[in-house]
């Protein structure tokens, strides 16, 4: 808030305050926090699941630490990257109360649109038609996903 732990320390340091309800940056930081699990945990069992007899096969061969990541790691992390990009995206674009709360209502993602169709407009069948294309959005999505997915198949 405005009146927080970090305005506090910059009033003892003699800086003034900073406004930081209600601005872009709130509302980034707030879905950061929020969605940050849902891309780590993909990439940690992405990561976990890698032999790391391939890491040692690759510094054995004469890789830099660089070209190891590069070529070894990065690689075979990709399909956990490429899952939580997909989980962080559809949850993302359906939020809308971290943007109504962190930016005082002048963020309209899809998510508040939808919401202020059905609550504040009345407009129910644009509403429905925005949720409707949402959900073939999330449905493509989680289709790419499960192509894109090397380990089931």
């Amino acid at each position: 808030s405005d009146n927080g732990i970090i305005n506090g320390l910059l009033s003892v340091l003699g800086i003034n305050p900073v406004t930081m309800m209600y601005t872009n940056f709130s509302v980034v930081v707030g879905m950061v926090c929020n969605f940050m699990p849902f891309m780590i945990i993909p990439i940690h069992t992405s990561l976990r699941k890698m032999d790391n007899s391939l890491i040692e096969a690759a510094m054995d061969l004469g890789a830099n630490p660089f070209q190891t990541f590069q070529k070894v790691v990065l690689k075979l992390s990709m399909p956990g990257v490429i899952n939580g990009i997909v989980m962080v995206f559809l949850m993302a674009i359906s939020s809308f109360v971290i943007p109504k709360l962190l930016g005082g209502g002048q963020f309209v993602l899809i998510g508040n649109l939808i919401e202020s169709q059905f609550v504040s407009v009345g407009d129910w069948n644009f509403g429905s038609a925005i949720s409707l294309i949402l959900a073939v959005l999330i449905l493509v999505a989680m289709r790419l996903m499960k192509k894109m997915d090397v380990q089931d198949n």
